[in-house]
């Protein structure tokens, strides 16, 4: 170390600039750093959707679920698949491992398709991959308002689908704009029953017509006086005055024309959802999704660029008005941990001062905090991190950690300087000090770095959420390390100075006190070692008794200020019905002072991000800010709203976030922090088992919100064809079908095109016609001699009750019982829960539970940590050996970590918090502060020893004079982080845990590095290894 300490003193220039250039680097680093609100936790999966027109879950699954998770099976890299299988729409969630790349992904799946398509029958839809994005890629929820009134929701829809989508879809970083409600616009041919009769014309002829006479046809070209002339001919309808013109058959040579048959009008498609706001009614509203990887500051920013300009040239009175951003949150989450790690720093350096006492030590510190950043930030731009809630977290808890090894640099310079002679050279003082404690410097801050090693080996969502904070505190102790054994032995040469009465400094004096009062606490403990080792076990007593009764959880929820209120109603409930009361429940809502306005998702819009069925709701409420609430916290304003709500009746209600529901529902299929999942094959029996265990869950102390997948209850009006009547009369299935889709469901006979917008012409009966079962039975198919035939002499109808949606998870349908867990922790609920339904429910033979959500990610993190947390403290004790050659000495080293844990876990008991994976963070990075401690002591008792001074003498000696570098690493330490401990914002609640824990823990340890450990020392003094 010390060839080292004198190249870089005898190129104290060339440090200083170096210096600068990295200072610079950071600076960029930092201006093209991507900014998120939080790490992207959503699972590694591609999407694939079935889109088929009418058809029931049943077939769905059999005929577009099914071929897609078969042609997905043996896929590398494939971890499991689960799939949704609703009214018209097959959903196929494909999970891959963390390490494929998603593009990778997505080709294989993409290869798997084309069998899959060949499996699925003809007419049963076409798979398609949905977006490439993630559950944080819905960045910007928006409607468009009418101030004039003057516009249809038919012309509304229309602006969505066909000016602001294309504008919006042009923005860098945007993957898809998805649109719902209003009327998305077609051509309407209902066909009058009565004239095919009395025209003798057939729905199908009806169809051929249609098609045959909407097109156009290129010629290619003549050559006319040496030039090309493009020969094309035009037929394409224009509108509804050129299909009216259609002919469809000719009588006598008179024609029949399509206006003879049917009634021609704009309409509106079938819908699955749509959206209303504030209780006033229906409004068109829009998503915009930010493509997989993409930088979701730069895409919000471009995105609300692009929206004013489309607001330019919208029609008068029509503007897009933004409801959700998630910028909001980026910038809430941001603003909370740059604030905290501002005032960190604030408070670090005003201890720096104090306990430094002279200005220009205090500055040489104080500067290893930024120097240490921007090494932090140069590494994140390196390594493709964005600054977001984890990785600054990472930097506000590294604060004090920063600058341990440049205070124990300085402090050994400072106390040199003052003892030193004035004929000895400042140079060589500095470079003395400087190479005595370089290298005890290099393995504490070795040790930092290697306690955080296990978060890089966690995985799924624990690994996402935390591998950027472990990123950045290991970046930044390598910057600290670098600028304690580099820098700060330069700026000392450079800036200290020796004082010129030594020992009558401010610093002088606050040390002074602090030995006048610990000395004597010292040699009681020392002459009395019995009661250093009483200490050490009570406080490890304490600590055992407070550990059972902490509860667990995965990691507090993050509040996203934004709360979303889902609403579950009947199966069989229709799209207007379910409108009306969601009216009702917004202007219920809009009551309440705290809500400035609630807008509602029904059902899904364009497939693409939502699946859920109609008789699922979605209310956004927007709230006014935090200081303006009746209630302190986002729970208690939950109780707000459910007591003004009171109980609804058929409504079941829960609350969630945007983030957390679209992360959950990604990761668990559904949107609530417990899921208990019953695998089995009949749904009837899924269907009763599941009540049993909801019943069981609903009265288990904590449980909230708790709801069974409705997967039955959806009223069928069941056509079946009968054989011998259809044989009979000459004709089959397929046509008697053919005639039932295009009649009742309606039928695509080509496009209407203006200009680049395009338009469906559905033909179908008139709604008078086909709004009955008695309608549909009347339904008159020709035959192919010429006769009529009505529906019900040919088919048997009856009306049952079937499934609502199909879930499968590893080829096995299962059912999910969801729940939120309010006060209290979600570990002990689970085991009480388990132990109920085991003892209330029995379950037949090949049936299974098991348990998801936040307790199964719980589950999964602990038992990484279990396995990586002893490999990382047997690398510490070979690090620990290695530096002091001393087998007692490592082991007196590690006697901290114990009590250090103490204080911990009391911190988390008296602050009422649970044992949560952030908790677990804060003991990781514990290990390596109270080791730091340890080492510096230990380091100075074995260096006096070792040249020749009593144990005793060595003990007071070693203890004094390091009494002021322990402190002050400590006080740092936990100063750097009681902003994070104190913090209200957005994200805090993610952050408290980690900072209650450090801080709580530092306690202890302090006072085991400075009491029991001098006290015990001689019992394991032993061999002192060799120092250089």
């Amino acid at each position: 170390m010390q060839r080292i300490i004198d190249v870089v003193l005898s190129s104290r220039l060339l440090i200083v600039v170096m210096t600068v250039l990295i200072m610079a680097a950071g600076w960029a680093s930092y201006d093209r750093l991507p900014v998120d609100a939080f790490p992207d936790v959503s699972p590694n999966l591609v999407q694939v959707f079935t889109v088929t027109e009418g058809l029931a879950p049943e077939e769905i699954e059999t005929y577009g679920t099914c071929p897609v998770e078969a042609a997905m099976n043996g896929l590398p890299g494939v971890e499991k698949t689960r799939s949704v299988s609703n009214f018209g729409l097959s959903v196929v969630n494909i999970y891959f491992e963390e390490k494929v790349d998603i593009y990778f992904a997505r080709q294989l799946v993409g290869e798997r398709l084309n069998e899959a398509r060949e499996q699925i029958p003809e007419g049963f839809g076409e798979p398609e991959m949905g977006p490439i994005a993630t559950g944080m890629g819905l960045v910007l929820f928006y409607y468009l308002e009418d101030t004039t009134g003057r516009h249809t929701l038919e012309e509304l829809r229309t602006i969505q689908d066909w000016l602001i989508k294309f504008q919006l879809q042009t923005v860098p970083g945007v993957t898809e704009v998805l649109g719902i409600g209003g009327l998305e616009k077609q051509f309407h041919v209902e066909v009058d029953p009565t004239a095919l009769l009395r025209y003798h014309v057939s729905l199908e002829t009806v169809l051929d017509a249609i098609r045959s006479n909407n097109l156009n046809v290129g010629a290619q070209f003549l050559e006319r006086n040496a030039e090309e002339l493009v020969v094309r001919s035009v037929g394409l309808a224009t509108g509804i005055r050129d299909l009216k013109r259609i002919v469809v058959k000719a009588v006598d040579g008179t024609p029949v024309f399509l206006a003879d048959l049917a009634d021609i009008k704009v309409g509106g498609a079938i819908r699955r959802g749509l959206q209303t706001r504030d209780g006033i009614g229906e409004v068109v509203a829009g998503q915009v999704i930010k493509l997989y990887g993409a930088n979701s500051s730069s895409v919000i920013g471009a995105v609300e660029t692009k929206l004013a300009e489309v607001n330019e040239i919208l029609p008068e009175g029509v503007r897009i008005v933004p409801y959700y951003q998630q910028k909001s949150l980026v910038d809430a989450a941001v603003r909370t941990v740059t604030t905290s790690l501002v005032v960190g720093v604030a408070l670090v350096a005003l201890v720096l001062l104090i306990f430094m006492g002279g200005f220009r030590a205090s500055v040489v510190v104080a500067m290893s905090i930024p120097f240490s950043v921007v090494v932090a930030l140069i590494g994140m731009r390196i390594f493709g991190l964005s600054a977001n809630l984890m990785s600054f977290g990472g930097l506000a808890i590294a604060i004090g950690m920063m600058v341990d090894g440049t205070v124990v640099m300085i402090e050994n310079i400072d106390r040199m300087l003052r003892r030193a002679g004035p004929e000895e050279s400042r140079l060589r003082i500095v470079a003395q000090a400087a190479t005595e404690v370089a290298r005890p410097i290099l393995f504490a801050i070795s040790i930092i770095v290697i306690v955080f090693l296990p978060l890089f080996s966690l995985q799924g969502v624990e690994g996402k959420t935390f591998r950027p904070l472990a990123y950045t505190v290991v970046m930044a102790m390598v910057g600290s390390l670098v600028y304690s054994l580099v820098v700060a032995p330069v700026l000392a040469s450079l800036l200290m100075r020796r004082p010129k009465k030594r020992g009558t400094d401010a610093s002088g004096r606050v040390v002074a006190v602090l030995i006048r009062h610990y000395l004597p606490t010292l040699s009681f403990f020392t002459d009395h070692r019995r009661w250093a080792v009483i200490l050490a076990v009570s406080l490890l007593v304490v600590g055992g008794l407070a550990l059972p009764r902490l509860g667990s959880e995965f990691t507090p929820t993050l509040q996203e200020g934004t709360l979303v209120l889902r609403l579950t109603m009947a199966p069989s409930i229709a799209l207007t019905e379910r409108t009306r009361v969601a009216l009702r429940v917004e202007r219920q809502l809009m009551e309440l002072d705290e809500v400035v306005s609630v807008v509602t998702r029904i059902g899904r819009g364009e497939v693409g991000a939502h699946t859920d069925p109609v008789n699922s709701a979605e209310m956004y409420l927007m709230l006014t800010p935090r200081d303006e609430w009746r209630v302190e916290t986002q729970l208690e304003l939950e109780d707000v709203i459910r007591h003004q709500l009171g109980e609804i009746p058929g409504v079941l209600t829960s609350f969630t976030q945007p983030i957390q529901m679209a992360v959950e529902e990604l990761l668990e299929g559904v949107r609530a922090e417990l899921a208990v999942k019953l695998f089995g094959d009949d749904l009837e029996t899924l269907n009763i088992k599941a009540d049993e265990i909801a019943a069981v869950m609903g009265s288990v102390r904590g449980a909230a919100d708790v709801q069974t997948d409705q997967i039955s209850g959806t009223p069928q009006l069941l056509i079946r064809v009968n054989r011998e009547a259809v044989a009979r009369w000459g004709l089959n299935v397929e046509q008697v079908q053919g005639v039932i889709r295009a009649a009742v469901g309606g039928e695509t006979a080509g496009q209407v095109f203006e200009g680049v917008r395009r338009y469906d012409i559905v033909v179908r009966y008139p709604e008078e016609d086909r709004n009955t079962p008695e309608a549909i039975a009347s339904i008159i198919v020709p035959t192919p001699d010429g006769a009529t035939v009505q529906l019900s002499q040919l088919t048997e109808m009856r009306e049952i009750v079937g499934p609502r949606q199909i879930t499968r998870e590893g080829g096995q349908r299962f059912i999910t019982v969801q729940c939120n867990v309010v006060d209290r922790d979600i570990g002990s609920f689970v085991a009480e829960a388990k132990r109920a339904i085991v003892g209330a429910v029995e379950l037949p033979p090949g049936y299974l539970v098991t348990w998801g959500g936040q307790f199964e990610l719980q589950q999964q993190a602990n038992r990484r940590l279990a396995l990586i947390v002893p490999v990382t403290l047997l690398l510490i004790f070979i690090l620990l050996y290695t530096s002091f050659n001393s087998l007692k000495s490592s082991v007196l080293i590690l006697l901290n970590i114990p009590l250090a844990l103490v204080g911990g876990i009391v911190a988390l008991w008296i602050s009422g918090q649970n044992l949560s994976v952030p908790a677990s963070v804060g003991f990781i990075a514990l290990f390596g502060i109270a080791l730091e401690n340890g080492m510096v002591l230990v380091t100075y008792l074995n260096q006096l020893v070792k040249e020749g001074v009593p144990v005793a003498e060595a003990i007071v000696q070693a203890a004094s004079g390091r009494l002021r570098a322990v402190l002050m690493t400590a006080v740092t330490t936990a100063l750097g982080l009681l902003p994070l401990l104190l913090a209200t914002g957005t994200g805090s609640e993610v952050q408290r845990p980690l900072a209650t824990v450090v801080i709580g823990g530092l306690f202890t340890s302090t006072v085991l590095t400075l009491l029991v450990l001098p006290a015990i020392y001689p019992w394991f003094q032993g061999h002192v290894g060799r120092e250089s």
